[in-house]
């Protein structure tokens, strides 16, 4: 399932998002809500990137989260021995504080950048956790930036500029 995941994501990168959405889903059909919970954290992590409604976006990164908190160091172990789970959290929450960026609502925003920011140390020092540490510190400063509370207005949203979110992986 991750190598088919794998191909949806090079599919994606390569500029076909509508085509890319429907394989996601394809796929997210088959593995089931129940599913292996490294698969639904996977497809949903780069589900989320696929999306054009940042309401959507923001689902499909919970749903990554939630999945997250399902799996264990040993089912990951059996996919890529070097990473552990808690070395996952850092990416999944600067996503959720992206969305709710996107969303204009800065204090959801804070509250995930402080959890991004209290595990980040399970990154690896190289090139991906670099690059996961820096979108936390751009992000903070965007945050920084807003004003306090949590206006949720739908017109709220992003104005554009540099992606918000963490580097991905490659599968």
């Amino acid at each position: 399932m991750m190598t088919r995941i794998g191909q949806v994501v090079m599919l994606h990168h390569a500029g076909d998002r509508e085509e890319a959405r429907g394989r996601y889903l394809g796929l997210w059909a088959e593995i089931g809500e129940d599913g292996d919970p490294l698969h639904r954290c996977t497809l949903a992590h780069y589900m989320a990137d696929a999306q054009d409604d940042p309401n959507d976006e923001l689902a499909w990164d919970l749903r990554a989260l939630s999945a997250a908190e399902g799996l264990t160091e040993s089912r990951l172990a059996r996919h890529e021995q070097s990473l552990a789970v808690r070395a996952l959290y850092p990416s999944l929450h600067l996503n959720l504080a992206a969305d709710y960026v996107k969303l204009g609502r800065p204090e959801a925003a804070r509250s995930h950048l402080t959890r991004a920011r209290a595990v980040v140390g399970a990154l690896s020092d190289d090139g991906y956790g670099d690059g996961v540490r820096a979108a936390i510190a751009r992000l903070e400063q965007k945050v920084a930036g807003m004003p306090p509370g949590g206006d949720e207005r739908p017109d709220r949203g992003a104005t554009g500029g540099d992606a918000l979110g963490p580097p991905r992986r490659s599968s």
